[in-house]
This record gives structure tokens, sequence and C-alpha cells, in this order.
């Protein structure tokens, strides 16, 4: 679960990390209060969207040279025209679509005095499974392209969770960073701090980009991107209160309800499948002939009549959908509750674009009769191999 930089800016406030003072705002009439309290003399008046790049992102409309969604303001007039400007139009940056994110949110923060800027985050790394710190000294920058032109500037190392964060891993912080004597034990605190916040708080992932140094010799969280393991929010009620579904895919925050992992895609082709392996080498096998999937979509081994009905309902929802292709090899998974779901969906949704369904395993014989006794018009498949090109061939005519 992702949350906006003013709600990680509280949490990291919250753990022990130096942030700056910061007021959120949700109407442009809030903009002057907010200035006036902060004080000045210099104020950023940041968006808030889920997605990076926003410093180098251009409003729908707005002329090329038009000012990005963060911006400096050296007063309080100017800090309410930027919110006037801002709220309420769409940001396009890096990370967004072609139609960009609304900006119903701002951050008017206080200004800092900068003298260097850095990169400090903190992931799980799949490979040894454990918490990874990834830095640089080339802060404020896309770090991927600086990982890819010059990836001996980006220092990771991990932390044997037996132990936790040791005094050597301060060390081994501050060299990658270039920090000397009081910069160099601010980093061994900081990074403590962090370590140990990113645990309690079961966070999935904790970028800072840029860390500052001020000019007055302090380390400073100017940036704050956290994502929360979702598998463990029931632990966190205040983390879940952080939650901003307008953020979200509308079909993904609909899959949620009903237990279905579901993650858009920009493909033409709906995809219903149990099981991610099967899930993962159906969409495999759409591509192999020529085509993309629009989702990956798990109903899972134990999904009911009443799942399988409101996944058709988001896979009919998707305007990119020309073609749905339902895979099932019944486990658990029953391939007559399958079959009798898509039947109900067809019938209370209808049915607007090709539909191939290809059912193996346990019922799967009463699945078939089911389908095949329904009158809806369905393509069967022998196998996945064969759904595949089905449905590949219906959808490009």
């Amino acid at each position: 679960m992702n949350i906006h930089e003013y709600q990680g800016k509280a949490v990291l406030k919250e753990i022990g990390a130096p942030v700056s003072k910061g007021i959120a705002i949700f109407k442009a009439s809030e903009a002057k209060a907010a200035a006036e309290e902060l004080g000045g003399p210099l104020w950023v008046v940041k968006s808030q969207i889920h997605a990076g790049g926003r410093g180098k992102g251009k409003f729908v409309g707005a002329p090329a040279d038009a000012k990005g969604g963060v911006r400096l303001a050296w007063s309080v007039d100017e800090v309410v025209e930027n919110a006037e400007a801002m709220l309420g139009e769409y940001l396009v940056t890096e990370q967004t679509s072609d139609e960009g994110k609304q900006v119903n949110r701002l951050y008017i923060e206080d200004g800092s005095d900068i003298d260097r800027e850095l990169y400090l985050s903190i992931i799980i790394n799949r490979e040894t499974s454990r918490v990874s710190f990834i830095v640089s000294t080339e802060g404020g920058m896309d770090i991927e392209a600086v990982a890819h032109d010059t990836p001996e500037k980006v220092i990771n190392f991990d932390i044997d969770p037996a132990t936790g964060f040791m005094p050597h891993h301060g060390r081994a912080l501050a060299k990658a960073l270039d920090l000397k004597g009081d910069l160099a034990k601010q980093a061994n605190k900081l990074g403590r701090t962090l370590y140990n916040g990113f645990l309690a708080k079961d966070m999935a992932m904790l970028e800072i980009n840029p860390l500052i140094v001020t000019e007055d010799q302090r380390l400073h969280c100017l940036d704050a991107k956290i994502s929360f393991d979702e598998n463990a929010l029931y632990r966190h009620k205040d983390v879940q209160e952080l939650r901003d579904i307008t953020e979200e895919d509308p079909k993904e925050t609909e899959a949620k309800k009903y237990d279905l992992s579901y993650v858009a895609l920009d493909g033409n082709i709906g995809c219903m499948v149990n099981g991610a392996g099967l899930a993962m080498s159906t969409m495999d096998i759409i591509k192999l002939y020529g085509a993309e999937p629009a989702n990956f979509l798990d109903v899972g081994g134990g999904a009911t009549k009443e799942n399988i009905v409101a996944a058709f309902k988001i896979l009919t929802s998707d305007s990119k959908v020309q073609g749905i292709l339902i895979n099932i090899f019944g486990g658990i998974m029953k391939c007559d509750v399958i079959a009798q779901g898509t039947v109900d969906a067809v019938k209370e949704v209808g049915l607007e674009v090709p539909l191939v369904v290809r059912l193996e395993g346990t019922n799967v014989d009463a699945g078939k009769k089911i389908i095949n006794e329904s009158g809806l018009n369905v393509i069967a498949a022998d196998d996945l191999d064969d759904a595949a090109q089905k449905i590949v061939k219906a959808v490009q005519g």
C-alpha cells in the first residue's frame, strides 16, 4: 500500500527521523493560512500524487515552459497562486499515464538551504531475504538512470536480521554517502532509526530522494516515499487509515473486496485464471501469439460463484478489453463452479467481446455441460495453447 509524501513525512517524524515542517491542504482557500502558519520566507508547494518525478512533471494543457508539480514560493501570495493553479489539475510524470493524475492535495512545506543532495532507500532484498539499504551520493536524480550510467555510484548492503543495524552498518552508510565527522555520526543514527522504523511499521519500501545535507551540516529527509506490506496491515490500523483509494485503480480496489489478485496491464485480452503460476503462463502464451494481456487475475483456489461474477464484472469494466480468456484447472477449484459463475456473470453483465473458456480438472464434464447448455456465445478450447490461439484470432478478427 502506497501513501502520500506528507503522510510519509508524518511516519518519519513519528519514528524520529528529521523532516521539515509542513501542512497538507485540500482546498486553495486553505493555502494562505498554511503559509502564514509556516512563516517562510521560502515555501515549497508540492503536488501529492502516488507517482515520482513530480518536479519534472507537466500539467495537462499547460505551456511547455510551465512550472511542474513542485514549486518554490517566496511570498504568501505566491503560495496561494500556485495552490490555485495546481489543485484539481492533472499532472503527467514519467510514472503516470498520458492522462496524468489529478492533484487533489498539496503539501506546503518550509524551504531548506541545501548544501548536498543524497539518495537513500530501504527495500526487501528478495534474493537474500534481508532488509537492504541502497544509497548514492547522486541524490535528487532518477536512481535508475544513475544505476545504469554510473553503477559504481550506487552502493547497497544487507542487514542480518539476527544482529539488526550495527555500528559497522552505520560506517558503511556514511562511507557510501561520503559523510565524515559529525555527519557520519548523524548517518549512523539515521540509518538505525530508519531500519528500526522500517521493521516496526512493516514497510515494503522506504525511499528518501533527496536526503540532504543542509548548509548548517545537518542530515534532513526532504522527501519520503513509503509503501507498506499489505499482508501486515491488520497490525497497523493507523496505517490503514492513510489509504487514498482515489490514487488506486478502481478495478484493483474492487478486486480486493472479493480477495481477488488483480493487477491492471495495458493489453487488450482480459484473463481470468486460478493460480498465480497458471496466470503467468496464460499471459505469456497470449504474448507468444501476438497479443497483450490486459491484466493479471488470479481468482484463487477457493473462489465462489460470487467471486467469479465479481471478477467477470471487473474484466468487462475495462474499456481496453477486446476479448476474454478464462483458463481454469480444477483442483480445489471446481470447474462447474467456474462455469456457473461465468454463465451468471454473462447474463447479468452482458457479453460484447469474444469469450474463450478452457476448463480442465475437477468436475470438468459438469462445467462443460453448464457452458454448452447456457445458450451463450462462448468459444470452447481443449487446452491452453488452443485457448490462446482462439482468443487472439477472435480479437484480431
